[in-house]
């Protein structure tokens, strides 16, 4: 009667070993998703700076 009554309490422990390292793994991607979205906001910044100046550049060159 132990060795089955060890076998499910094992059984029942790997589970929430995986339901740790599961919960884990959300969290660490809805993280890496926040990242990547302010990544992408400040590329589109980054971008529309480097618009402004290549406008402004283009402006001088035709003063000239």
């Amino acid at each position: 009667m132990f060795w089955p009554m060890f076998a499910v309490a094992l059984g029942f422990l790997g589970l929430v070993v995986l339901g740790v390292f599961a919960v884990r793994v959300f969290l660490e991607a809805e993280r890496l998703g926040r990242q990547v979205s302010e990544s992408a906001r400040r590329i589109s910044r980054a971008a529309e700076d480097l618009e402004r100046a290549a406008a402004g550049a283009a402006r001088s060159a035709e003063a000239l």
